[in-house]
């Protein structure tokens, strides 16, 4: 890390401090090394396209740097799919917003992306439904993959248009066909491919901060979840509705 990033907020101390989460290098499966970071950055807004135009810059913006996606035209896709299987709505924020395609991006970087804790050799064959995925592609392989071809979708539908271009109709319409396997997809199905981005968006969305998704807790306020408390011994016998401000893992550090 340069003098100039030091200065610009995450000064030595810092560090030290949060680098005191990181027991054991790994906690559920991601990298945490990625995210000792200036605890005011949790409070960041996410960037509103999701195209990587804040990759680079103060310390602010650690928890929005890219990890794993090279190519932005990757990262965009990604982008613009997971904000139409968690959009926007007046109930709250969608995955854009809830910086869901950066909590992604550093789990495909992490022990996650290369199914560290899983059985990835031979034989592979087609199992029965129950089986779950029987493909030898890794997470990382499979959402390179996976995103490459929707918008090869996109262009070859849509003349030529990048997915990110497209109406939201147009977008819902191309993932929906990978969601009912119809469109050939090379070592898992497409149907495959759309579960794992769900569920892989829907974790972003309501998992603890401290992993680079949930932005502000906000996806836990949409549901009214106190997050990570130590207790509730001083209300559980309340009759009442407590109304409680989510607390991260994080907020237990600081």
């Amino acid at each position: 890390m340069s003098e100039e990033k030091k200065s610009e907020g995450l000064t030595r101390r810092e560090f030290i401090r949060n680098g005191s989460f990181a027991v054991g290098g790994l906690v559920g499966g991601t990298l945490l090394g990625s995210f000792l970071i200036n605890p005011s950055s949790s409070t960041q807004t996410a960037s509103e396209n999701g195209n990587g135009d804040h990759d680079h810059g103060s310390s602010d913006d650690y928890m929005r740097a890219r990890m794993f996606f090279k190519r932005q035209e990757d990262f965009r896709v990604l982008s613009a799919a997971v904000e139409r299987i968690f959009p926007e709505d007046e109930i709250g924020p969608g995955a854009v917003s809830l910086a869901v395609p950066y909590f992604i991006d550093r789990q495909l970087a992490g022990s996650w992306g290369f199914n560290a804790r899983e059985y990835m050799d031979g034989p592979f064959e087609d199992g029965a439904e129950t089986q779950g995925n029987q493909s030898a592609l890794n997470r990382r392989d499979a959402f390179l993959k996976g995103v490459r071809l929707i918008q090869n979708q996109a262009k070859a539908n849509f003349e030529g248009e990048a997915y990110y271009d497209l109406t939201d109709e147009q977008q819902d319409e191309i993932l929906e066909s990978f969601e009912s396997g119809d469109v050939e997809m090379r070592g898992m199905s497409s149907s495959q491919f759309f579960e794992l981005l769900r569920k892989a968006t829907l974790r972003g969305v309501y998992s603890d901060p401290v992993y680079g998704g949930n932005l502000n807790m906000d996806g836990w306020r949409m549901k009214q979840y106190p997050g990570g408390l130590m207790n509730n011994m001083d209300i559980i016998e309340d009759e009442e509705f407590h109304d409680i401000e989510p607390v991260s893992l994080h907020d237990h550090h600081t």
